[in-house]
């Protein structure tokens, strides 16, 4: 008599996800998580427009510039 086929639930969202995690690191791969500056803050911009002052007054700021520009240049190739 063949045997009856048990039935399989189907795996939450937790368990996909923790399969998924499982499968990345078998891979070599690590989680890694990421905070930015929340710019729809307002105490957030007024902080880095302050922080922009203080860099626009710096002695070195023409060198500072020439080096972002030439950055962003390469960028856009």
């Amino acid at each position: 008599m063949p045997r009856a086929r048990k039935k399989v639930r189907p795996k939450t969202a937790r368990e996909r996800m923790q399969a998924r995690r499982d499968r990345l690191r078998r891979e070599g791969l690590r989680p890694v998580q990421h905070w930015v500056p929340d710019l729809r803050q307002p105490r957030v911009r007024k902080a880095i427009r302050k922080e922009m002052a203080i860099l626009a007054r710096h002695r070195d700021r023409e060198i500072t510039d020439e080096w972002l520009e030439t950055m962003y240049a390469g960028v856009e190739d």
